[in-house]
């Protein structure tokens, strides 16, 4: 038996086939816990048990529903709904589409194509936790940046003095607390420079400074007292008001990136994988967990380190025909992964005297920056990979013992 769900909002259509394609039962299910109960009885009429479950095709791969068939040892399948759409193109050319047929054509390509498709990881509980965090992490940092790069652009038509003071060569730049705490108080350059050492001390103090406070103070006031061009009073005063409305939301995805940060790693240093992933040069406790969330610990979810890394993307791909032959990278790939990788590749370059060489070898061969990071990805990935199969720690002599050997003739 073979089940295909086509999910929606409020309603999902359901459809069982037998192994000669003959359609069982159809029916049509509400999004809640009665229809969830439906579906289950369902299944349990055409043999459905928990010895043998019947596999289940469908378009998500999230939601209360998967997670309602993902109980047991059931294989749920997420297609991609591009390659749902082809299979559909082989069932009629009329271009016909409705809901209860796509649950058919998803039945369909369980019980055609079972083997090219992979099932849902079965992932540890705490691991699926490490995932939403990580995630939604991920998502913080970059709304946070969003936003900075919002507040940037908008003082740079009326008070680019706060970009002299904070953008210019300061890491954090404007979502730093200490730019924060000072432009809440100055949100126009004419208040600005008219702040005194003590307010702006204790701005800076708001803003978690304990050390260099008076010459930091003495700093600002000079740059927010210089010379610039300004805008007309009252429209000056409009954009500070604007200017507020944007601080308020980059205080709110700051503490929200720091809030999830803390979470992140304190789930992290639970799991048993915390110490092989952390062994690694480059990879701390954050990044080690975004690596975890999009790999999980299901040890049998890629078959050897070549699947890992071609579901990373750092593994080039070949496309040849007849005499024409091709070697690229990727573009269908797992960018969380992809983004994770290329922040641990960079960290790891000084981190690691064998990844550093390995980096440089690459140069000297003709790679570019980022082509010589993805290949330095690639290999410390399947590295990863033996690591955790066999629950070793990185070995930096075993790792790159040829490159060491060269580095030091």
């Amino acid at each position: 038996m073979f089940c295909g769900i086509d999910w929606a909002e409020k309603h999902h259509d359901v459809a069982l086939v037998d192994d000669a394609g003959k359609m069982l039962a159809k029916a049509r299910i509400s999004d809640d816990a009665a229809g969830y109960r439906k579906l289950l009885d369902l299944l349990a009429e055409h043999g459905d048990s928990e010895t043998e479950p019947i596999p289940v095709a469908i378009e998500t791969s999230r939601g209360l529903l998967v997670s309602v068939l993902r109980t047991g040892k059931r294989q749920a399948f997420a297609i991609n709904p591009l390659a749902a759409s082809r299979y559909r193109d082989r069932h009629g050319v009329s271009r016909k589409k409705s809901d209860p047929g796509d649950a058919l054509v998803l039945a369909n390509i369980l019980r055609t194509d079972l083997h090219m498709h992979r099932p849902l990881p079965a992932d540890s509980e705490l691991a699926r936790a490490i995932a939403v965090l990580a995630r939604a992490q991920q998502d913080a940092v970059w709304n946070r940046q969003t936003i900075a790069n919002q507040l940037r652009s908008l003082l740079r038509e009326y008070y680019p003095a706060a970009l002299d003071a904070f953008v210019t060569g300061r890491k954090g730049g404007l979502a730093h607390p200490e730019a924060r705490a000072v432009l809440a108080v100055a949100p126009t350059p004419a208040k600005a420079a008219k702040l005194t050492k003590t307010q702006i001390k204790a701005a800076l103090k708001r803003g978690g400074r304990q050390r260099s406070t008076e010459a930091e103070a003495t700093r600002l006031q000079g740059v927010f007292r210089a010379e610039y061009a300004h805008q007309p009073a009252l429209v000056e005063e409009a954009m500070g008001r604007q200017m507020l409305t944007l601080l308020r939301q980059l205080d709110a995805a700051a503490e929200g990136a720091d809030d999830l940060a803390e979470a992140v790693e304190a789930s992290f240093q639970q799991h048993p994988d915390a110490d092989v992933i952390t062994s690694f040069p480059g990879l701390g406790n954050l990044l080690g967990a975004r690596l975890l969330a999009e790999i999980g610990d299901d040890r049998t979810r890629f078959a050897d380190a070549r699947a890992l890394k071609a579901y990373a993307g750092s593994a080039p791909i070949i496309r040849a025909s007849g005499k024409k032959r091709y070697v690229g990278r990727r573009f269908v790939k797992n960018d969380r992964l992809v983004h994770a990788g290329y922040l641990w590749a960079f960290a790891s370059i000084s981190a690691s005297p064998g990844a550093g060489a390995h980096y440089r070898r690459r140069r000297e061969r003709g790679d570019w920056h980022a082509a010589a990071q993805r290949n330095l990805f690639n290999r410390m990935l399947g590295q990863l990979y033996h690591c955790l199969q066999t629950g070793q720690h990185f070995d930096e002599q075993r790792a790159f013992a040829p490159f060491l050997q060269a580095a030091a003739a």
